[in-house]
């Protein structure tokens, strides 16, 4: 018999996700279509978004799907970068905790290396923990230099969980937008996008039992993001591509502390057999 203890790295998918993508991707259509078929994918999509928006504290209309962790990540820093520096050229300093995924610093070194950006590394004690001071210093020092600052969730070595609200109040006074990669947290601790107060905030379905290969970006309203990829326009124009509905319906994190429920996948369920044209 064998235990699978590397919940760390990827968890195993629950089975009211499994059930729920299933029966999501027996159904053929394109959520960006009009007919019949095309709106019942949509309905799919954007009853997860609610679910997963009311999960994380965020609007439904913040909730951008991706691909997972890293294309958020991406997405939130190059974009957040490019939009901060086409407004004010001066703004290139990124400043990033030294024990982020990296996902976050190799992101950030791309930046340095081909985009111009001067990457500052936040330094941590011996438990990983950013150090504020320097944050601070940091954000003095760059003046109206700052791009934007980037300090993950929780560690995905060490579980150290990080000050992410009050690095938010020290990037805010400074007038400098937040990304935090909650990746590690979501489904694990209590996050609440709004009460942290970050500008950006990246999960992924397959930490909290959904599937490989789903994400969000959680975009505060009014945050100026240039997209990664164009296309359809999808996503508010953030991030064009056909949207996955079968893999949004099994990325709603399951209640902290309590049995995984599969309420809103019922509601799916019993939904889209009744619908029509």
């Amino acid at each position: 018999m064998t235990a699978y203890l590397d919940h760390a790295s990827t968890t195993p998918l629950r089975p009211e996700a499994l059930e729920a993508y299933a029966s999501a991707a027996a159904l053929a259509g394109n959520p960006s279509s009009l007919h019949s078929s095309g709106r019942r994918a949509r309905a799919v999509v954007e009853e997860s978004r609610e679910a997963l928006a009311a999960a994380v504290g965020a609007r439904p209309a913040e909730v951008v799907w991706t691909s997972g962790g890293t294309e958020a990540d991406n997405t939130a820093l190059k974009g957040l970068y490019w939009a901060r520096r086409d407004a004010d050229p001066r703004r290139r300093r990124v400043l990033v905790g030294a024990a982020e995924h990296h996902a976050v610093l190799d992101c950030a070194q791309w930046l340095e290396q081909h985009e111009g950006a001067d990457v500052r590394l936040l330094p941590v004690d011996a438990h990983g923990r950013a150090d504020l001071d320097a944050l601070r210093d940091e954000l003095a020092d760059g003046g109206d230099g700052v791009a934007l600052v980037s300090l993950m969730w929780a560690n995905n070595e060490v579980g150290t969980v990080q000050p992410v609200a009050a690095a938010a109040e020290l990037a805010h006074a400074a007038g400098v937008p937040i990304h935090t990669d909650a990746v590690q947290a979501v489904g694990h601790l209590p996050v609440d996008v709004a009460a942290a107060g970050v500008d950006a905030l990246s999960l992924s379905a397959h930490k909290f039992g959904g599937p490989v290969g789903v994400g969000a970006l959680v975009l505060r309203r009014g945050t100026p993001l240039v997209p990664l990829q164009h296309g359809g326009g999808q996503e508010l124009g953030v991030r064009s591509g056909t949207l996955d509905a079968p893999a949004a319906s099994a990325a709603e994190p399951p209640p902290r502390g309590t049995r995984p429920h599969a309420q809103h996948h019922r509601r799916h369920r019993e939904q889209r057999p009744g619908r029509t044209a």
